[in-house]
């Protein structure tokens, strides 16, 4: 490294920081720090935490886990291919210290392992280990998409929902990309993976893409973002290579970035920087409408239509910029209404303002926002309760019929949406009820029924 790029008074710590000296902290006590510290190597890297830090400062908090520290990989990207190897913490031990957390019942605990998954039979062995534990934790995990083995699958069938969420590191779905920056990866692998993990629908999925990449033009970033999108994870995040120094990759030609912290990329030797700008802001358009459990019906749709979904984010983005969306408030009724007009020039525009409308009311919502409104709820609502049986199993009986028509929420859908919605077999409209009950899922929606 070179000290002159380091703000004035830094003390450089060489190694893991398990490793220093006692002088170290008496020289911190002191307030007189030298330039430099030496780590020993090899030392052993237990659990931070005790007791008094789990049932104090850190209750509510997000608690970061370590059970290896190391990557098996060598992405020239990444830091941790400066130093190469694993160090696997034993895993009696990790247990141990995880049993320890796990009686302060954390909201989440966050595995910062690089590759959770680089030993199959390890990482299942922690899983079962986990999921027998009392307590709702979630447990966050970075994973690489093509290692899971059919072992992990089966274990994962039987998960409750909002246990865990993987980050899958995918990066770019280019091959002479991941080639130069020295990614190992079975792309077809991470595609079948990726589409049988979205299909549990008990996992929240987090996809990672990196812009700014060596040898990613245009043409193969766009593949990428409609590569992934079609894979059908809930988050997909679309961030900008840091050129950290000492990596690999800060050697590479015609990569420009910036000399201080965060490091972001500038242009590469294919990708001018007004390309990277826009690809930054098609990232924000979808972190804002696809990042979140508002539109799934919607993007569904569009996955199953084969949409080029760069194409549908840009012309999204351009609405976002003439209402000047990122600078205001992101409320779901002012994503509904942005999204309402991306779609108003489409042949399935009625359609698609269908599916727009069944997501907005299994979000718990008892009102149409004016960009949505066609039938009056509350008139469809009491022609209803006029005029259904008394008696409606499953739903209700005489004695319950009240409750259910003041509890529950009624809508008119088209054909075709029922039947993109999987509630009908042919095309002819039909009134779905949004009960008040929320389904066993990762996103916990209302549940809903088509009224016969």
């Amino acid at each position: 490294y070179d000290r002159s790029e380091l703000p004035n008074n830094c003390t450089v710590i060489r190694g893991e920081v398990e490793g220093l000296a006692a002088s170290f902290y008496e020289d911190l006590q002191q307030g007189s720090l030298a330039p430099e510290y030496d780590c020993a190597t090899g030392q052993p890297f237990p659990s931070p935490y005790n007791d008094a830090d789990l049932a104090g400062e850190l209750q509510n908090r997000h608690i970061y886990y370590e059970s290896t520290r190391g990557c098996p990989f060598n992405c020239s990207y990444c830091l941790s291919s400066v130093e190469r190897g694993v160090t696997w913490k034993e895993i009696e031990t990790v247990k141990q210290e995880l049993a320890l957390i796990l009686k302060h019942r954390p909201k989440i605990i966050k595995f910062i392992d690089r590759t959770f998954n680089a030993k199959a039979e390890r990482a299942l062995e922690i899983w079962r280990f986990l999921v027998e534990q009392p307590g709702q934790t979630l447990f966050h995990f970075e994973m690489a998409p093509d290692l899971f083995t059919e072992e992990m699958f089966v274990f994962l069938a039987d998960l409750p929902p909002g246990r865990f969420q993987f980050e899958l590191g995918i990066q770019s779905t280019n091959p002479a990309t991941l080639a130069t920056v020295s990614r190992v990866m079975d792309l077809d692998k991470v595609n079948a993976n990726m589409r049988r993990l979205a299909e549990l629908d008990n996992i929240h999925l987090h996809a990672d893409l990196i812009l700014g990449l060596p040898e990613e033009t245009e043409i193969t970033f766009r593949k990428g973002v409609n590569d992934v999108f079609a894979m059908a994870p809930h988050y997909i995040q679309m961030g900008l290579l840091k050129v950290l120094p000492s990596t690999t990759i800060s050697h590479t030609p015609g990569l420009v970035h910036c000399r201080q912290a965060p490091y972001q990329v500038i242009s590469s030797a294919v990708m001018d920087q007004q390309t990277i700008s826009q690809f930054y802001w098609l990232g924000e358009c979808i972190e804002a409408f696809h990042n979140n459990r508002y539109f799934p019906s919607l993007f569904d749709y569009l996955r199953d239509q084969t949409e080029d979904i760069c194409t549908f984010f840009e012309e999204l983005l351009t609405i976002c910029h003439e209402h000047n969306f990122f600078n205001l408030s992101t409320t779901q009724k002012f994503l509904t209404e942005l999204l309402s007009k991306a779609v108003a020039e489409r042949t399935d525009h009625q359609l698609c303002l269908d599916l727009i409308r069944y997501d907005w009311l299994r979000c718990d919502h008892r009102f149409l926002p004016e960009s949505l409104s066609t039938d009056d709820l509350n008139t469809l609502r009491k022609s209803l309760s006029r005029s259904m049986d008394q008696n409606l199993s499953p739903l209700y009986d005489y004695r319950s019929r009240d409750e259910f028509f003041r509890k529950s929420i009624f809508a008119r859908f088209s054909g075709q949406a029922l039947k993109q919605l999987a509630l009908a077999d042919e095309s002819k409209e039909g009134i779905v009820c949004f009960l008040p009950q929320k389904s066993a899922a990762i996103h916990s929606f209302k549940k809903t029924v088509l009224l016969p």
